[in-house]
This record gives C-alpha cells, sequence and structure tokens, in this order.
C-alpha cells in the first residue's frame, strides 16, 4: 500500500517546490506615490466614516471596522468564533438562502465577522450593496438551529486538527509566549465552546458589535455626497455604545534562552519557533529599519534563513522570519518545518543567523535586494482597493503621519546597516529567546540533548496544550526473547495466520481520498515481485509505477523514470502481496524499541531506510516510515495504518493516513483477493 502514497507524495512535493522556485520579477524605477486623501465625516452614533473616491474602474468596496480593545473570552473562548460564523447568515428581513442568492445575483462579495464586515462589486450596484451589508451587520439573525450547526462545525474542525503538527504547534506557540488567560495565548477547545450559548453570542454581539471604535472606508468609483446620505440612512440608527475598555499586563520574555520542547510522536518533522515579545509601533523611528532587518534574516526566498537551511544544507522546503506591530503586545518568530533528524542542527543555524544580523553590517547587496523588494510590494499593492483602505485606516488607528506613506519609499530607502544592525539589536533578543520546538521525542530528543548541553540552553517540557509536563520516555526497553522474527510471525497470526497469507496469490486493493482538495482514485495490484500501482485525479492518471522480475519504473506527468543498480533490487524485494513473510528470513532486520504510535506502544523495527510499526497488543502493523529524496530535499514519510477489517479470513488496513508535512487521508473501497489481477497489469 505505501508504494503509491510515496507517489502521491512526490507529486504534491513537486508541485510545491515548483510554486517556490519561481523567479521573483524584479521591480522598475519607483513612481512618486500619490496617494487620494480620503474625505471623511462621524455620525452621531460615533462611526467614522472615510471615503476614498477613485474612478478608474467601474467597482467599489466597503469595509467596516470595529477597533476594539482586544479582550480574552475564558471559559467561552470560541464564542466570537461562533458569532464569525452566524453573522452573514441571514438577517431579521432575509433567510439565509434569499440573502445569499441575491448577492450571487449582484456578482458581489460581502462577507462578515465578529470584527466587521466587508463587502465589494461593481458600482452600478453600490446602493444595494452597502443596503445588504449594513443590514447583515446591523441586523443578524441569531436562531438556535444556525447556532448548533455553526458550533458543530467548528468542533468538527478542531478535531480534524487534533494531530496536526502544525496545529498544535501554533496553538502552543501562542500559549507559552503570551501565557493562557492572555488574549493572545488562550486557544478554542471543545470544551469551552460547549460552554457557549446561544445568548452568549447575542450578548457578545450586543456588547461589542458596536460603533463607538468602528470605522467603515469606502474606496472607489462612488460620489461622496451621494454615498454620504446612503450611509446616514443605513448607519444612523446603529445605537450607540461603547465597547468595554479591558486592559491586560504585557506577558514577559522568558529569564534566559531555553528550549521548551512538545512531544507528539506522529511528527514527521520538526515544527521550530525561536520567539521573543515585540512591542514594535508603526510610528517608532526603528520602524522601517525593523522591515528591512526582518525581510535580509528571512522575509523571503532570498532571506539568510531560507539560504542557510534550505539551500546550503537541503533541511527543508523553507524558513522564514516575521516581526508583528501595532498598538498591542506581538512576537518576532523565526521559524522552519525541519526533519527530526536535523532538529538541533537547524536551531544552532538560526541562532547563528539571528547572531550575525546582530553583530555584522549586512552587505550593500543585501540592503539593496531588502530595499527593492519592500518598494516594488508597496508600488504593486498600492493600486488595490483593498490596500488604499488599509492605508487610510491604520492613519485613523495607529496615529500615523498624514504623509506615511506617501514618505514610505524615501523612508525605506533612508535606512542604512548600521540602522539595520541597531534594530536587529532591539529587536531580535539574543539572551531571552524561547526555543518552540514540537517534534517526536524519539527521533529528536537524542540529539537535542546534546546540542542543548553545549550551547547552554536548558530544555523544558509542555504538553501540546501548553501544560508543563515530565521528559517523555523516548524508547522503552524490548523485553527479552522480543526479535524482529516474532514481531512479524505475531502480526502475521493476527491477520489470518501463515497459512492464509501464502494462499495469496495476487492482491488488488483500491482506495480513495483527497489531497488539497482534489479527488483521488488509487489501485495497488500485487503479486510475487512484482507490483502495478496508479493514481487518477479527477479521472485523469497522473502517476502510475510498474515493478516485475526485469525493470521496474514511475511515470509521472508524463516523464517516465526506470530504475537501476540497489534502486531497482529494493523496488523488487518489496514487490509481494506481504512483504513480511520475505522479511521473515531478513538478517538485516532488527528492534530497535517501543514507541509511541497514536497512543499506544508499538515495536520499531528497522529495516534499511524504512522502519515498520508493529502494535505490541494487537500485533498489527500500525506505521511505517521511510527517508525520501525530493529535488535534493531530504524527508521522511509516515504512513498509518488504521480500521482493520476482514476480506476472506484476512485482515486489511481500511484507512491510511500518509503524513508529509500534511496528511492525506486515504480509504479502501475494495479489497480483491485472488482475482481481478493480470500478467498484463505488470507490464
Amino acid at each position: 500500500m505505501k508504494k503509491f502514497i510515496y507517489i502521491a507524495a512526490s507529486l504534491f512535493l513537486t508541485i510545491t517546490m515548483q510554486a517556490q522556485d519561481r523567479p521573483q520579477p524584479k521591480p522598475g524605477p519607483a513612481p512618486s506615490i500619490n496617494i487620494n486623501k480620503p474625505q471623511s465625516f462621524v455620525l452621531n452614533n460615533g462611526l467614522k466614516v472615510l471615503v476614498v473616491e477613485n474612478h478608474k474602474l467601474p467597482r467599489v468596496s466597503f469595509n467596516l471596522t470595529l477597533d476594539n480593545p482586544p479582550y480574552a473570552e475564558g471559559a467561552k473562548k470560541g464564542v466570537s468564533d461562533i458569532l464569525s460564523s452566524m453573522i452573514g447568515n441571514g438577517t431579521e428581513s432575509m433567510n439565509k438562502d434569499a440573502f445569499n442568492e441575491e448577492i450571487d445575483f449582484l456578482g458581489a462579495n460581502i462577507n462578515f465577522d465578529a470584527s466587521g464586515a466587508s463587502a465589494n462589486g461593481l458600482s452600478r450596484y453600490s446602493k444595494r450593496i452597502l443596503e445588504l451589508m449594513a443590514d447583515g451587520a446591523l441586523n443578524p439573525l441569531f436562531v438556535q438551529e444556525e447556532f448548533d450547526k455553526e458550533k458543530a462545525k467548528i468542533i468538527e474542525g478542531l478535531k480534524s486538527e487534533e494531530k496536526s503538527v502544525t496545529a498544535i504547534a501554533r496553538r502552543v506557540e501562542n500559549v507559552l509566549t503570551y501565557g493562557k488567560e492572555h488574549y493572545k495565548g488562550e486557544f478554542t477547545s471543545e470544551e469551552t465552546l460547549n460552554n457557549v450559548t446561544l445568548e452568549d453570542v447575542t450578548l457578545n454581539y450586543n456588547t461589542y458589535f458596536v460603533p463607538a471604535n468602528a470605522y467603515l472606508v469606502i474606496v472607489g468609483d462612488v460620489k461622496f455626497k451621494e454615498v454620504k446620505k446612503e450611509v446616514e440612512r443605513l448607519f444612523g440608527s446603529w445605537k450607540k455604545a461603547t465597547a468595554p475598555q479591558l486592559t491586560y499586563s504585557d506577558p514577559k520574555d522568558v529569564q534566559y534562552s531555553q528550549i521548551n520542547f512538545i512531544d507528539t510522536p506522529n511528527a514527521v518533522q520538526s515544527e521550530i519557533a525561536l520567539v521573543n515579545l515585540s512591542n514594535l509601533k508603526m510610528t517608532d523611528k526603528e520602524y522601517f529599519a525593523v522591515l528591512l532587518a526582518n525581510q535580509v534574516l528571512g522575509g523571503g526566498g532570498e532571506g539568510r534563513l531560507f539560504l542557510n537551511l534550505r539551500e546550503k544544507h537541503g533541511w527543508t522546503y523553507g524558513a522564514y522570519s516575521s516581526i508583528g506591530s501595532g498598538k498591542y503586545i506581538n512576537k518576532f518568530r523565526s521559524g522552519s518545518s525541519v526533519r527530526n533528524a536535523v532538529t538541533d542542527s537547524a536551531v544552532v543555524e538560526v541562532f547563528n543567523e539571528l547572531k550575525r544580523m546582530r553583530t555584522e553590517l549586512v552587505s550593500e547587496e543585501d540592503l539593496k535586494n531588502a530595499k527593492a523588494k519592500y518598494v516594488g510590494n508597496f508600488v504593486m499593492q498600492i493600486e488595490k482597493p483593498s490596500t488604499i483602505a488599509g492605508y487610510a485606516l491604520n492613519k485613523e488607528t495607529q496615529g500615523l503621519p498624514e504623509d506615511f506613506y506617501e514618505n514610505y519609499i524615501k523612508n525605506i530607502n533612508a535606512v542604512n546597516a548600521e540602522d539595520i544592525k541597531n534594530a536587529a539589536n532591539k529587536f531580535f533578543l539574543a539572551n531571552q529567546t524561547r526555543v518552540i520546538i514540537v517534534g517526536k521525542a524519539a527521533d529528536v530528543l537524542p540529539g537535542l540533548e546534546v546540542m542543548s548541553k553545549r550551547e547552554k540552553l536548558p530544555i523544558f517540557y509542555f504538553d501540546k496544550y501548553g501544560n508543563p509536563t515530565q521528559k517523555p520516555e523516548v524508547k522503552k526497553p524490548v523485553p527479552a526473547g522480543v526479535t524482529a522474527q516474532t514481531v512479524l510471525n505475531d502480526y502475521i497470526k493476527a491477520i489470518g495466520g501463515e497459512k492464509a497469507v501464502k494462499n495469496v496469490k495476487t492482491l488488488a486493493v483500491m482506495s480513495s481520498g483527497t489531497i488539497q482538495g482534489t479527488a483521488l482514485e488509487m489501485v495497488m495490484k500485487s503479486a510475487p515481485k512484482k507490483l502495478a500501482f496508479e493514481m487518477k485525479a479527477m479521472g485523469m492518471t497522473m502517476s502510475k509505477q510498474i515493478v516485475n522480475e526485469k525493470e521496474a519504473y514511475a511515470m509521472q506527468q508524463g516523464q517516465r523514470k526506470d530504475y537501476t543498480g540497489d534502486e531497482l533490487k529494493e523496488m523488487q524485494a518489496e514487490a509481494n502481496t506481504f512483504k513480511e513473510l520475505a522479511l521473515l528470513t531478513d538478517k538485516e532486520i532488527s528492534v530497535t524499541g517501543i514507541e509511541n504510535i497514536n497512543g499506544a506502544d508499538a515495536y520499531a523495527l528497522k529495516n534499511g531506510k524504512a522502519t515498520l510499526y508493529y502494535d505490541v497488543k494487537t500485533g498489527y502493523k500500525v506505521a511505517e516510515s521511510k527517508e525520501l529524496e525530493q529535488r535534493g530535499q531530504k524527508m521522511t514519510q509516515t504512513t498509518y495504518f488504521q480500521d482493520y477489517k476482514d476480506v476472506k479470513g484476512l485482515k486489511f488496513p481500511y484507512k491510511i493516513i500518509m503524513n508529509v508535512g500534511i496528511e492525506i487521508e486515504l480509504t479502501t473501497t475494495e479489497v480483491k483477493i485472488n482475482e481481478g489481477v493480470t500478467d498484463a497489469d505488470f507490464k
């Protein structure tokens, strides 16, 4: 079964790498910047309205933003998530279907959430688009049936992310950086969602969806006087109110640099983040120097982190950094997803790049490229209505000078190498960095512990919810008498016995699944020393693999690859209905320990580049990991086998989950034993 999964992973990674490798166009000469100044007015209820007339295109955009102070939701975390999903599902005067149908008829886009609304479309329909947006925002329909549906959807989404290493890393990073009691550190769970009622959603809306700190930004083909009348008519009755002004103590950075490790046994790669807090404001004198410092360090494919971890070492598909800015506390982070085996080395290299930024002046070439990137992006974005709306809003909410964006390019170009070094020293902390690593302890901890002693970075352990915990038991000792052969025999016995397994001369397995929303159909056929695999997407063959006694080749995207030498021998050795029969006599395979696989103990059997995992209690094969290489990048792919079902006296896994940075879940639809396979299948 694993053969076709490797090809699916290869196809996905090829597409990803091709997208990443596209060269960025070089920006032309920077034009003079002339940003239209908004005309403004304020309603009696406090709503501030900014109008930017732009008649180049017959389109208009509306953006309603509630600039309320942030707040923690505590035991009812998720109430604003449910509100965001409910608001816009119809109004007091229009049901959901009628509301959405009219939006579609107008060719408009209208979106709502707990912090505002947005809409855009043709200016000839601007009056009606604004009416619909106002109706949806100010007269939402909150009913129990919709509440139950939306709440169930969110809970289902949380369940689907439960084993996602990326989701776990994102959650724990915020918990550890800001603290669980802080509005940026708390997280939504099934428990907190179950505390939320429809009345809580209504109360949240009435408390926070108010006009005192609200801004309505209108950009496009409109006339100020006409749109002013419409805004007054539609929003004038919005009841005057102010959201609560809550205050929170800013979290603190760690006293000394340290590693915070979270064990996720299903991780095929480690999620690494080096984090410290940031209070960067757009009005700070270092603001533009910080932007460029981050660009040089990890702002894209030309950043030092990317060039080091990917281009130089081949440890990852990307490494980046970012720094938040604004009125409230934020963070600076450098991060990457790397192979488990190089986690410790990657951390060291990220620290090295941070040190370079703090101690060395950037080269003229690096500085020039960073400036060109920022200027180019600025010029390209400035034509978009959403950008103009954002600029107008930033001036109001961030206290920016009136000519902030007119002078943007000038301020970028004024930054020198010394400015960048000073900015890095102030915002890229050297001795108070929290290194958050989410990965498989069995693979990561041995090297990490050696590095931590050498670099004087103590390790603290946390669970996937950010709670302190004990150091995980990496590999349990193997009981006396347990060998690779006893484990394999237990597996063969568990799935039906040696006699039944040997009676299988041919095997055909049909499966289906999705990858990034695209439906997949897969067929794997096998016989002694033979294998045939085909994967289809939307009815078209995407990849094919054939192995027989004489040759082995793969077809992918119209290209054929023939396997020779050791690769051919390896392919032929694994081509079988049940490879465990052949492994019984293999002297090289060995038991390396007992590891945790999805919450249960499993024997780990090392077989060349692959590791096979068999459940200690049931004997079933529950996972298989293998080192792969794609376009020069090494990676580990782990496949999980679940939901064993009986087919003619033999047990087969009907759920297969392939994890290669993303998860692809496959469901077996049919298994054929000793039928449906011919010699022609292996040509």
